[in-house]
C-alpha cells in the first residue's frame, strides 16, 4: 500500500488494517491503529510504520484511546517469504527470548550485523526492538486480561528483570503497569482472570468474519489423549521449550463480539509468548478474511462456497516436526485411516506432566518415533517415517516457522517418501504459505468436480492461478466441498435415493 491508500484507510477507520500498519502523528507524538476513533490527522503530520517497534524507535508512544497493541497481527509475515517475514515469524515464536539475536541470525543464515541491517531497512527496527515490541504486546495482554502478579507478567512476557519491564511499559505506553492494568475496566470485559501463575484465560483478537470450520478440520483429526475437538472448540497438550503445556480454545458465536477464548490449563511462563503465537498460527487469526474472500469470490467456481462460509481459515501447526510426521502418514489414505495409524503411533509418546480433562499424553518426539514408534505403524511408509524421524532427531533435518517454500523443498524433497504434495501441505500448515495449490490431491479434484456441476461459463485455469496469492484458501474451500459431497452421497445411499459417489479421497488434509 502507498501513503494515500493507507491515509484513506485511516480516514475510513477501516478495522481490516488494524495490525497491518501503524499511524504516527508528529504533532501529538503518539501512534495509533488505523481504526482509531480520534479525529483524522492532517496528512502532512502523518508517518506510517510497518511495525509498532519502528514507531517506538522513532520516539512515538502508543495511543491510550485505541490501544494499537490490542489488535491481530499482520498477515504479511506469511505473505512475505523474504528474510523480514521469516524473521518476524521466528521472533513471534520467541526465538530471541530463547537464543538471542545470534540464534535468530543463525537460523536465517545471516550474521547478526547483516540481519540487523536488513530488518532496520525493511521494517524500520532491528531484531532487539522488534522482540521488545513483541514482549510489550504480551505484557499488555496479560496486564489487562489477568490478575497475575506484575513480577510474573514481566518474566512471562520475556523480560529479564522487573526493572526492564517497567521501563519498557513506560516507554511504549507512557503508563505504569498498574495504570495500564486499570484500563481493563474501561476496555475489557471483567470476566478474564488468572487461576494461577500457569493457568490463564484470554480473549484472542481476530479480524471478522470468522468461519469456525477450522475447528471441524482439527476435530476429525484429533488424537485421543493428545487432542480433543468439537465444532466450536479445540484442546490439546503440547511440548514447549521449557516444559509441557495444555490449552483449550472455545468459540462462542452467540456472545457479544463472538469471542475466541483461550484457556491455558498449564504452561511454564517462559513459554507463554511462544504458546500464544502458536495458537494464533493454528487458527490463522492474523489473516485478512475480507481481502481473501473478495479475491476468491471472483471465481465463479468458489463464489457460492465463499458466500456460505465467509472468513474461512487455514489451519496451522503448533509443532512443525509433528506436522511432517502426520503428513507423511496421512498421504494417499483417508483421514479416518490416518487417524487410526496416528492413534497407534501415539502410544510411543510420553505421559504429559500436566494431565487434565482427558488430555494426558504428548505426541511422540522424533527420537521416540525413530527408536520405537515405527513398530506401532501398520502401513507401507514405515521406513520413510522412521528415516524422517531419525533425521529430525539427529538434527540433520531442521525446519520450522523461519523457512520459506524453496527452503522447505530443498530440505524435505530429498527424504524418501516425501513428494510435492507433502511439501505443499507442510508449507500451508507450518509457514502459513497462502499460495499453495495441491493439484494432485484427490479431494481437491473431487471438490472441483462438485463445485463445477451445472456451471456454465468461461474456461478457467485448472490450477486456479487467477486467485494467486490465495490458492491455499481456495484449497480449503475445495476440501470442504469434497467432504460435503461425500456426506451427501452417504446420506443418499442410506435413504435409497440414487446419487453419484465421488472418487474415494486418497489423502488426508
Amino acid at each position: 500500500m502507498d501513503f494515500w491508500q493507507r491515509y484513506r484507510a485511516i480516514d475510513a477507520r477501516d478495522t481490516r488494517f488494524d495490525g497491518q500498519f501503524y499511524t504516527a502523528v508528529r504533532t501529538t507524538g503518539i501512534y495509533c491503529r488505523p481504526s482509531c476513533p480520534a479525529r483524522t490527522p492532517k496528512a502532512g503530520n502523518v508517518t506510517f510504520y510497518e511495525t509498532s517497534a519502528a514507531a517506538h524507535d522513532a520516539g512515538y508512544r502508543a495511543c491510550k484511546r485505541c490501544l494499537p497493541e490490542a489488535v491481530p497481527g499482520t498477515p504479511a509475515w506469511n505473505l512475505r517469504s523474504d528474510i523480514a517475514g521469516r524473521a518476524m515469524r521466528l521472533i513471534n515464536d520467541g526465538v530471541i527470548n530463547r537464543d538471542g539475536v545470534e540464534g535468530l541470525a543463525a537460523r536465517l543464515g545471516y550474521s547478526s550485523r547483516q540481519l540487523n541491517r536488513i530488518l532496520s531497512h525493511e521494517l524500520g527496527a532491528g531484531p532487539l526492538s522488534l522482540a521488545r515490541a513483541s514482549r510489550a504486546q504480551t505484557a499488555r495482554t496479560l496486564l489487562v486480561s489477568t490478575s497475575m502478579k506484575v513480577a510474573d507478567i514481566a518474566f512471562a512476557a520475556g523480560f529479564s528483570s522487573v526493572r526492564q519491564f517497567n521501563e519498557t511499559i513506560g516507554e511504549v505506553f507512557a503508563m505504569t503497569p498498574s495504570a495500564l492494568r486499570a484500563t481493563a475496566r474501561r476496555h475489557q470485559a471483567p470476566a478474564l482472570t488468572a487461576v494461577s501463575s500457569t493457568a490463564l484465560t484470554l480473549n484472542l483478537p481476530y479480524r471478522e468474519p470468522f468461519d469456525p470450520g477450522v475447528f471441524d478440520f482439527l476435530a476429525v483429526r484429533a488424537i485421543p489423549g493428545i487432542e480433543e475437538g468439537t465444532s466450536r472448540s479445540y484442546a490439546r497438550t503440547l511440548r514447549l521449550a521449557n516444559g509441557d503445556a495444555r490449552f483449550r480454545v472455545d468459540y462462542d458465536a452467540g456472545a457479544p463480539g463472538r469471542p475466541l477464548v483461550l484457556t491455558i490449563g498449564a504452561v511454564d511462563l517462559r513459554d507463554l509468548p511462544s504458546l500464544l503465537s502458536r495458537v494464533r498460527r493454528l487458527l490463522d487469526l492474523d489473516a485478512d478474511p475480507v481481502a481473501i474472500d473478495t479475491a476468491l469470490a471472483a471465481d465463479p467456481r468458489l463464489a457460492a462456497s465463499v458466500a456460505n462460509a465467509p472468513g474461512m481459515r487455514m489451519p496451522g501447526a503448533v509443532d512443525p516436526q509433528e506436522l511432517l510426521v502426520r503428513a507423511m502418514i496421512g498421504q494417499q489414505i483417508t483421514v479416518a485411516a490416518a487417524r487410526t495409524a496416528l492413534v497407534q503411533l501415539s502410544s510411543a509418546g510420553s505421559e504429559s506432566l500436566v494431565p487434565a480433562d482427558g488430555l494426558h499424553r504428548l505426541f511422540p518426539t522424533a527420537a521416540q518415533i525413530a527408536e520405537s514408534g515405527f513398530e506401532l505403524l501398520r502401513e507401507p511408509r514405515i521406513d520413510s517415517v522412521r528415516g524422517a524421524a531419525a533425521a529430525m532427531a539427529s538434527g540433520d533435518l531442521d525446519f520450522g516457522y523461519g523457512d520459506d517454500l524453496p527452503g522447505l523443498e530443498a530440505k524435505l524433497l530429498p527424504l524418501a517418501g516425501v513428494g510435492p504434495w507433502t511439501v505443499g501441505y507442510v508449507a500451508m500448515r507450518v509457514i502459513g504459505a497462502p499460495d499453495v495449490f495441491l493439484a494432485s490431491d484427490a479431494a481437491v479434484r473431487n471438490g472441483i468436480r462438485s463445485l463445477a456441476q451445472g456451471r456454465n461459463g468461461p474456461e478457467l485455469s485448472p490450477d486456479f492461478r487467477e486467485l494467486s496469492p490465495w490458492r491455499s484458501y481456495a484449497t480449503m474451500h475445495l476440501w470442504r466441498a469434497a467432504s460435503a459431497a461425500q456426506a451427501a452421497a452417504r446420506a443418499a445411499t442410506l435413504s435409497g435415493a440414487p446419487a453419484k459417489t465421488p472418487t474415494r479421497k486418497k489423502v488426508t488434509q
